[in-house]
């Protein structure tokens, strides 16, 4: 018992080491997306394009999206940066359900392993389930504001000015703004999701030891069945859209379906726990239902379609091909290992800054609790998810008549303000940008 105890440990940290090495080039490189569309792209251009919660910025979402190479937790800074420069909820969505579906490698090596038929409907089913997605958030999600009404600048994405311009002509240099892209992307956007990704990936290691490999297989001769195991069992674990390939081709031989090699190339690289608990964190709970619904229907849909209408041949033609393919290549199928392994070491560096950065200034919050006069008071402040909503809490109240200091400590949520001031004002004022406000006694 001891060695199988030991065995299903020593698996659950390999399983662990390669889900965060295949996942970590393409977390790196959504955070890098996110950082150059905060520093780069005006705000007024998805104001323009995906501001509507209407069918035009759905779709123009999804397709923007869909030849993207960013995985389910890649694709989260980056919609993350979308919505906080003005993306609306819809196109948002829609951005978030189509890009970690598919993307031009995956495409690729779809046509190339499963064949034409699958590299055409995976496309297909990634485009209609996102607009559908997208369009029901629209109309049905939390309605949260894009970017906590942060006040960024229409031209320059200046914090501290609104609808200001020429203000900013200093910061608008290329060095300036790539140093402000890598501190958003690398920095503050690690530090906002960084908490969730690591309990979802603590939770999916342990979902892929658990599960028996020939699991599949009892379920061949009932494909509906055999799509809602695929769903139970994929959706919460970590895969990415190219490395879903090789299981697909292997689970396929094992007897399972085409239709749900379909659900399993579409809904295991759109949901994973880390996804899951950070889109709810983010979005809100009614758009993480509505998104998980939307993804899951759309996947049973297109498995469906080819279990039961399309021609089956079309879909198992090339799986004599997977004979040569090993199910544990595949975090060398979406990146060679020394990219992994190097990716892994500066991604664990930065969750460990940036853990470290944010207690290091919650204890320097905490001491100001001794030194509360009748000059200072505290408020416990909910709804604050990330540095944006921070910043944004500090600099409104800062507004206020009589403040002199304001410091919001994220983790606990207590803004520490100095100087006379009007507290039901203050309440007030930080209740109308959206979050819940009350004097805090200590």
């Amino acid at each position: 018992m001891h060695v199988n105890l030991a065995n299903m440990v020593a698996d659950y940290f390999n399983s662990l080491y390669v889900m965060v090495c295949q996942m970590a080039p393409y977390l790196l490189l959504g955070f890098l997306f996110a950082g150059l569309l905060h520093a780069f792209v005006p705000r007024q251009a998805y104001a323009r394009h995906l501001s509507g919660n209407g069918w035009g910025a759905a779709i123009k979402a999804a397709l923007i999206g869909i030849p993207l190479p960013l995985c389910s937790c890649g694709v989260i800074p980056t919609t993350v940066g979308l919505r906080k420069s003005g993306a609306s909820e819809a196109a948002s969505t829609s951005f978030l359900i189509s890009t970690p579906q598919t993307g031009v490698d995956s495409i690729i090596a779809t046509y190339s392993l499963l064949g034409l038929p699958f590299a055409i409907v995976r496309p297909i089913v990634a485009l209609v389930t996102a607009v559908a997605g997208g369009k029901l958030v629209g109309m049905f999600g939390n309605r949260k504001n894009a970017t906590d009404s942060e006040a960024y600048d229409d031209d320059c994405n200046c914090k501290e000015h609104t609808h200001s311009h020429g203000v900013c002509s200093a910061a608008s240099s290329f060095i300036k703004r790539l140093i402000e892209a890598l501190k958003y992307g690398f920095v503050e956007m690690v530090q906002d999701v960084g908490k969730w990704l690591v309990i979802g990936l603590l939770i999916a290691a342990a979902i892929t030891v658990l599960v028996p490999d020939d699991f599949f297989a009892s379920f061949a001769d009932r494909p509906v069945l055999n799509m809602a195991v695929v769903l139970v069992i994929a959706a919460p674990m970590y895969i990415c859209a190219t490395g879903s390939i090789p299981i697909a081709l292997s689970l396929m031989l094992k007897g399972m379906s085409p239709g749900a090699a379909l659900v399993l190339l579409m809904a295991g690289p759109a949901t994973n726990v880390a996804s899951i608990l950070v889109i709810g964190k983010v979005f809100g709970r009614r758009s993480l239902v509505i998104y998980l619904l939307t993804i899951i229907a759309g996947a049973i849909a297109g498995g469906m379609v080819i279990d039961y209408i399309l021609p089956t041949y079309w879909f198992t033609g090339n799986m004599a091909m997977a004979q040569d393919c090993c199910q544990t290549d595949c975090c060398a199928t979406c990146a060679p290992s020394w990219l992994g392994i190097i990716s892994t070491i500066a991604l664990a560096a930065m969750l460990i800054g940036g853990y470290t950065a944010k207690r290091i200034e919650s204890n320097r919050n905490k001491k100001r609790q001794h030194t509360i006069t009748h000059m200072k008071k505290e408020y416990k402040i909910g709804g604050m998810m990330c540095g944006h909503c921070k910043a944004n809490v500090e600099r409104n109240i800062s507004t206020i008549a009589g403040v002199k200091t304001v410091t919001v400590d994220l983790p606990s949520g207590i803004a520490y303000v100095e100087g006379e001031h009007n507290a039901d004002d203050l309440v007030a004022l930080v209740k109308s940008l959206g979050y819940t406000c009350q004097l805090h006694q200590p």
